[in-house]
């Protein structure tokens, strides 16, 4: 029985530490099952006199303990839970702890581990307590020189953080090498690789002129799936210097690809330890998104050798500065390699698809929390996603030149520091001269704003009177909230498509213009605009340029205006996305919609000039998903929504389908490019496949087909997802002809068992059950895991949402199961429960009693608890 009772980490409660670590020397005698790791640690009280040093520990063996070399009697010191107390320490001295350590039965994948063989590391947010006694938080940095010993012929590279400065063999058939890190760093960012690798290598000379050596370690073999993501690495370089002027800073920089972790990836300071997802693809095992994802992940954790490790945090509570900084730089660096209109759409889909639901359920918190009990539970879609949205308003409402200086400003300002964001907004403040003290409430302030927009235009005086007001839900602990600073896009274009110049009354501008930028930061407020020579089609939201929902109050015929003629590519989206949503909506309700041969019509023009951005048009195709229909509904029913969508679907399928069959019957390029042009179209003959898989198995021959022949993984995960759509035989068939391929190949073989788990089949709570009990299935590999049980509680909703809880249950005992071995596992997996209230009182009992069941095990972790607990509030 774990005692994880747990107490709660308040944010009005930080303290500085009372002492100081300057400098840590590790020493690491590698063996899987007895690693011992010495530290000596230069320590310094910097607090009142008197007081204890309290160090963080879990999970270790203590075997020595001295000061300046004196071991500690037993009563100098105390072991209490995850704690080692020394009671009097000196103002200064040398400390020497030996400990104890078991990476082999390490199956929660903190600390040091074994995966494949191989030790690795991962210590954000709390595993470097897991590896010895240390003030393991944020902000204690200390500059670390590490010494790592091992077996040489099982493990024959050894790497850390810095750059290397020793190596040599040892007697037994042992080597070493030691590694300095000259920039002082917390323990979160700790790393330690040991085994036996395949690598490729390159160089990147910074803007200064220095050489860095660059590597990439994967599995044996694997080399040549690298090759993508040594080139991003060097356009993240490149682009860091141009764009934020940031050159990197040290001799060498490498990355290691595992199997086993349970993120994405780490930013360890010149050493990141990645997902190997997010680094090995070539056309035969990746798909495009994939390429994207990796493109993405390997500028984020680039980018936090800045926003992250240079400066960190006083806090985890600060924890969206590093995190929703550095989402908003990796996605200015997709936009500026892609199709920025493209790319904007895709992460408002993201956020709507995760962080949305999040801020309107149980789990909701600001993108700074005031408390937390695990803080692994808040590495959530508000903190990243939102957080990089909140930056996209701070530009907005201060302007580019300031934004550029006040970044710059934070950089020179609080390089070498842990920062908190009153530090960072700080910056912004002084540079454009504005207060930003209304702006933080972004920052402390949950929910998703909900802007209502009506508009009157008065031909006689050409004037344009638009109303806006805003509103937030309540919150948990959080019933009464503020109006924020909302900045706003607006933009008119006639009835005939021409886009009408205005002039906004009472503003900077003497002069009318097609946009303008104006910021609702009342509860309501009042605009007009003269010299609308036209009755207007209002765009108020164009790049999506605030995270709200946005009710606009237009109706068919107008968004049908914008999907034609707005300038804006997200308010053509939008537009269209919008129209479909009502259409389904009605469908489910057996009401009169908007019409569906016009929305075939629009939907037959973007394919008309889909040769401007491939990529656009097969955005546009795709109708939002079960999960956005779920979002948006009042008192959504997963199965009549899920039918009407389909009818929709094939209403325009139907309309389309001559154009859609042969973009299907499309041969693969050659040769194959991972570039946006080519993606776009592939993206494009994907979508076709979706939509022709509506018509059932009028088109399930030619599905087959084009999985048989597809020339690129993308193509042959499209077709496989469009089988699966289909109730025939030719999903399994394709199922097995794909396992027998790819069987040998680990992250292609989760996708087969992710393609299955989506899949909206009668059979789908089976044939999941099935799969879990595959030989190929193991739930102690967390990709392996979330291929099959969090891809069926994510994207399969429909049968998640039974109405016999038979979904439900699956997932609480994958959650239990994946608990005993890896705590944070099991509470990701939980937040598919987040949106249950928002069902009919017979499925909200399923979920309930099922959650309940969790709650009701002794054994059940302290962050399974915890996320328990508040999706039960």
């Amino acid at each position: 029985m774990r005692d994880e009772t747990g107490v709660a980490v308040r944010l009005a409660d930080y303290k500085p530490c009372d002492y100081a670590i300057d400098e840590i020397s590790l020493a690491f005698d590698l063996e899987p099952t007895a690693t011992r790791v010495r530290a000596s640690s230069k320590v310094r009280r910097v607090g009142a006199a008197g007081k204890p040093l309290v160090l963080d520990g879990a999970a270790l063996t203590l075997q020595r303990i001295a000061i300046d070399g004196q071991p500690l009697s037993p009563d100098a010191y105390a072991i209490e839970p995850e704690k080692l107390v020394i009671h009097a320490p000196p103002a200064a001295f040398t400390l020497e702890i030996d400990t104890l350590i078991n990476p082999a039965a390490n199956t929660a994948l903190e600390g040091l581990y074994v995966s494949g063989g191989r030790f690795c590391t991962q210590c954000e947010a709390e595993g470097f307590r897991k590896i010895t006694y240390a003030l393991d938080r944020p902000d204690a940095m200390s500059r670390y020189t590490v010494r790592i010993e091992a077996d040489k012929a099982r493990y024959p590279t050894l790497l850390s953080n810095g750059d290397p400065v020793e190596s040599g063999d040892l007697p037994g058939g042992r080597h070493y090498a030691v590694w300095k890190d000259p920039h002082p760093k917390p323990a979160y960012l700790f790393a330690l690789v040991a085994g036996a690798f395949d690598s490729i290598h390159d160089t990147f000379t910074t803007m200064s002129g220095k050489k860095v050596d660059l590597g990439i370690y994967v599995d044996d073999g694997e080399s040549g799936r690298a090759h993508y993501a040594m080139d991003a690495l060097k356009r993240s370089m490149a682009w860091d210097e141009r764009v934020f002027k940031r050159e990197y800073d040290l001799a060498v920089f490498n990355i290691v690809a595992v199997r086993d972790f349970n993120f994405g990836a780490m930013e360890n300071k010149g050493l990141n330890i990645f997902n190997a997802a997010y680094v090995l693809a070539d056309s035969d095992t990746a798909t495009d998104a994939d390429f994207e994802a990796i493109e993405g992940v390997v500028a984020h954790e680039y980018f936090h050798n800045w926003t992250g490790n240079r400066i960190t945090l006083r806090d985890w509570f600060q924890l969206c500065l590093k995190e929703g900084l550095t989402v908003y730089r990796d996605q200015e660096f997709s936009a500026d390699e892609r199709s920025r209109a493209v790319k904007r759409i895709k992460d408002v889909k993201t956020l709507r698809g995760r962080q949305f639901p999040e801020d309107n359920g149980p789990l909701a918190h600001p993108a700074r929390p005031s408390q937390y009990q695990k803080i692994d539970n808040f590495y959530t879609a508000t903190v990243y996603e939102k957080g990089a949205e909140i930056i996209r308003v701070l530009k907005a409402l201060i302007g580019d030149d300031a934004f550029n200086a006040g970044i710059q400003l934070y950089f020179d300002r609080c390089d070498g520091t842990a920062a908190t964001l009153e530090d960072f907004v700080a910056c912004f403040a002084e540079a454009s001269g504005k207060d930003l003290s209304h702006f933080m409430h972004w920052y402390n302030q949950a929910g998703t704003p909900r802007v209502v927009a009506r508009g009157t235009y008065d031909a006689a005086s050409k004037t344009y009177t638009l109303t806006l007001t805003q509103s937030t839900p309540p919150t948990p602990g959080q019933p009464d909230k503020r109006a924020l600073p909302i900045p706003l896009t607006v933009g008119f274009v006639a009835r005939s498509g021409v886009q009408l110049a205005s002039h906004l009354a009472g503003g900077a501008e003497s002069v009318s213009l097609r946009e303008h930028a104006i910021v609702l930061d009342k509860p309501s407020a009042t605009f007009v605009f003269d010299h609308v020579e036209a009755p207007p089609t209002p765009a108020l939201l164009r790049g999506f340029c605030a995270p709200v929902m946005l009710d606009d109050g237009l109706g068919s015929e107008e968004r049908l205006i914008q999907m034609a003629h707005d300038p804006d590519a997200f308010t053509r989206w939008e537009a269209g996305q919008r129209l479909l949503r009502e259409a389904i909506y009605a469908e489910a309700k057996g009401d009169a919609g908007p019409s569906l041969a016009l929305i075939g019509d629009a939907l037959a023009r973007e394919l008309d000039r889909a040769q401007e951005d491939a990529a656009f048009a097969a955005l546009a195709l795709r109708a939002p998903d079960l999960a956005d229909l779920i979002q948006n509904a009042d008192a959504p029913d997963p199965d009549k929504l899920f039918a009407a969508r389909e009818k929709v679907r094939a209403s325009i399928a139907a309309r389309l389908e001559p154009r859609l069959a042969a973009l299907a019957d499309a041969a693969s390029e050659t040769p194959f490019s991972p570039d946006a042009a080519q993606a776009g179209r592939r993206s494009l003959k994907s979508a076709a496949l979706d939509l022709l898989a509506s018509l059932g198995g009028a088109h399930e021959p030619r599905i087959a087909d084009a999985c048989a022949r597809a020339g690129t993984m993308t193509e042959r995960m499209a077709a496989l997802d469009a089988l699966g759509q289909i109730d025939g035989d030719g999903f399994d068939a394709a199922l097995s002809a794909f396992l027998d391929r790819w069987r040998d190949n680990p992250l292609v073989v989760d996708k087969w068992f992710s393609v299955q788990a989506a899949a909206p089949r009668a059979d789908a709570i089976a044939r999941v059950r099935r799969l879990k009990g595959h030989e190929l299935f193991s739930v102690r590999n967390p990709n392996r895991a979330r291929s099959l049980i969090a891809a069926f509680a994510m994207r399969n909703l429909r049968a998640f949402h039974a109405a016999d809880g038979s979904g439900y249950d699956f997932l609480a005992e994958g959650v239990q199961e994946a608990d005993a071995l890896n705590p944070a596992l099991a509470a990701r997996l939980l937040t598919a429960f987040e949106s249950w209230r928002r069902f009919d009182a017979p499925r909200q009992a399923k979920a309930r009693a099922a959650l309940e069941r969790l709650a009701a095990l002794n054994s059940l972790s302290r962050n399974a608890r915890e996320m328990v607990a508040r999706t039960l509030e």
